[in-house]
């Protein structure tokens, strides 16, 4: 059965729910198709039954024809996801976490590490992109410089 009082759900999941969009429908009213699910996550229903088919989202209730029924709190969890998603972690890892996070409050050392290690990787990916930035600055106002001087910008340089 899904869960729609998010206050048993871990903190990191009623955490990323604070966001500025705010859900939908109210708790106690939150049943969502899987086609109101895509629409409003931006996930194909294909990848939402491969999400719960892999165990990265919990067990998603059905309606008494056997139709997916959504709740907040799997939106909210579906957020957290696309969060994890960005950061450039591994669909293992995510699953990992997911399992972990269902395990409960004894888990917290283990989620809490997991989340560090991949805050290292997403700073280490900032810095690199800083630092691309920074080239493409230059070469952006190496051009605009050429421009106004009336010089061929292409001339000695890449």
């Amino acid at each position: 059965m899904t869960v729609t009082d998010t206050t048993s759900l871990p903190a990191v999941v009623r955490a990323c729910s604070a966001g500025p969009d705010p859900l939908p429908r109210p708790d106690g009213e939150d049943r969502y198709t899987i086609s109101e699910v895509a629409e409003l996550t931006g996930l194909t229903p294909h990848t939402l039954r491969w999400y719960e088919r892999i165990g990265l989202m919990q067990h998603i209730d059905r309606s008494h024809s056997g139709q997916r029924r959504y709740s907040n709190a799997d939106l909210r969890w579906l957020s957290l996801v696309g969060k994890l998603r960005l950061t450039g972690m591994s669909v293992a890892d995510m699953i990992r976490y997911a399992e972990l996070a269902r395990a409960g409050e004894h888990t917290f050392v283990e989620r809490q590490e997991l989340l560090q290690a991949t805050r290292r990787d997403v700073l280490t990916r900032i810095a690199e992109l800083q630092g691309t930035l920074s080239v493409l600055d230059y070469k952006i106002d190496h051009y605009a410089r050429a421009r106004t001087a009336g010089t061929d910008p292409h001339a000695g340089s890449a």
